[in-house]
This record gives C-alpha cells, structure tokens and sequence, in this order.
C-alpha cells in the first residue's frame, strides 16, 4: 500500500484568470495592504507558470521516523508539472518505476484544495485516493499548507490508517529555484518533505497511470 496515498507537457494557459490586483502586488505596484484577500494564493499558482510541462528531480530532505519499509528510499524522485489548466494544476509524483501518484491543485472560492490520486497500473482507482485539504489561511506566495479534510478523514478511520487523521501537507515554490512537498502530523515526530531542484529540468516521466495521454 503506498504510504501517501505523478511524452512531452503541454502547458495549459490559465495566467491571464489571475487578479490584476495580484499581479500588481507581486510586482509592487500595489499596496499590499489593500490588496484581496486571494492574493497570495492567484500569486502562488502563478509561480508554477514558467515550468508547466517540465520535470525535475527530487531528493528526501527529511522523512521521520525511520521506516525500515520506506517505499522512497533509493528511489529516482521526478515531479512533472504536467497540467496547468485553469484554476487547476496537476503534477504527477513518480516513485522509480511507480507512476501511481498525482497531486491535484485546485484553487477554490476561499483558496486552495490539494488532492492526492492514486492509481493502479491498469488505472483503477487505489483504495486510498483522492484525500487531501482545503488552505485555511491566506498562507503566502511560497508555501500553503492543506490541513487533512473530514473525506480523508472518514476514509483513513474506514482503511486502518488513523494516525493520518492529522495529517497537515504543505507545498512550497521559489520559481527557479526549488519546489517542496511536505507531510507532517501535528503532536507527533511524523515529518516527510521531498525537495525538488527547479534550476535543471530532467526528462519526461511516462504518463502517469490512469491519465490519459497529452497531444
């Protein structure tokens, strides 16, 4: 069971939705005091812009416990900022040869939702999917942060995995530089974080299980 339970892009183009008043602010052309409350979220999905349809190598930055089973270790770790729709990313997480996992981004009316889709090989759903949370603060340009939801919750009760009913997972970008998926589980050691270099892209995982091919 995995523990979390990602051809050539093409990026999608859904810049032009975001805020004038966000562009300005990331720009400094607006007070930031005045600006909507949104902005910080309209700027962070901005930041994946310049490397829709890229893919860069990762490596584990931190992961504790130590699990002696660990599904990652000595694993190629590529994310692939596949899908920049509107309102929308999506960034298939390969594991080695695992190609099970897509993070779903998706900006809502109060901020944003990730969603982790886990697949089988023959596409099929996992029996774990489709958990995640909504942001339930502004957070800022370079990292927002989804605390577990009630779905996920009830979902971890129903499969045996209730010491993920805390979970909080957090993304952070600095455009460029690096991206970070965090894992973390408030009261507890639990703190998984995955760090991706954005400054030398890597060639293109295959297609994700269960997605359908790009054109």
């Amino acid at each position: 069971m995995n523990p979390f339970l990602l051809e050539t892009g093409h990026p999608g183009r859904w810049l032009s939705s975001i805020s004038l008043a966000a562009v300005l602010s990331a720009c400094g052309g607006a007070d930031p005091a005045n600006a909507p409350t949104t902005a910080a979220t309209d700027q962070f999905m901005a930041a994946f812009q310049q490397h829709c349809g890229l893919s860069y190598e990762g490596s584990i930055a931190a992961n504790t416990p130590a699990n002696p089973d660990d599904a990652f270790a000595g694993q190629a770790l590529v994310m692939h900022v596949r899908e920049c729709l509107d309102g929308e990313l999506r960034i298939p997480f390969h594991v080695g040869d695992d190609h099970s996992r897509t993070w779903i981004i998706t900006r809502t009316d109060t901020g944003l939702r990730l969603k982790h889709d886990h697949r089988h090989e023959d596409g099929s759903e996992d029996i774990l999917t489709q958990y995640g949370g909504d942001t339930r603060t502004e957070g800022s340009v370079f990292r927002q942060e989804f605390p577990v939801d009630q779905f996920s919750i009830d979902l971890f009760l129903k499969e045996g995995s209730a010491a993920s009913v805390t979970n909080v997972w957090a993304m952070e970008i600095e455009p460029g530089s690096q991206f970070v998926y965090e894992l973390s589980r408030p009261g507890s050691d639990r703190m998984f974080r995955v760090a991706f270099d954005l400054t030398t892209p890597v060639a293109t995982p295959p297609t994700p299980w269960g997605h359908p091919e790009l054109n």
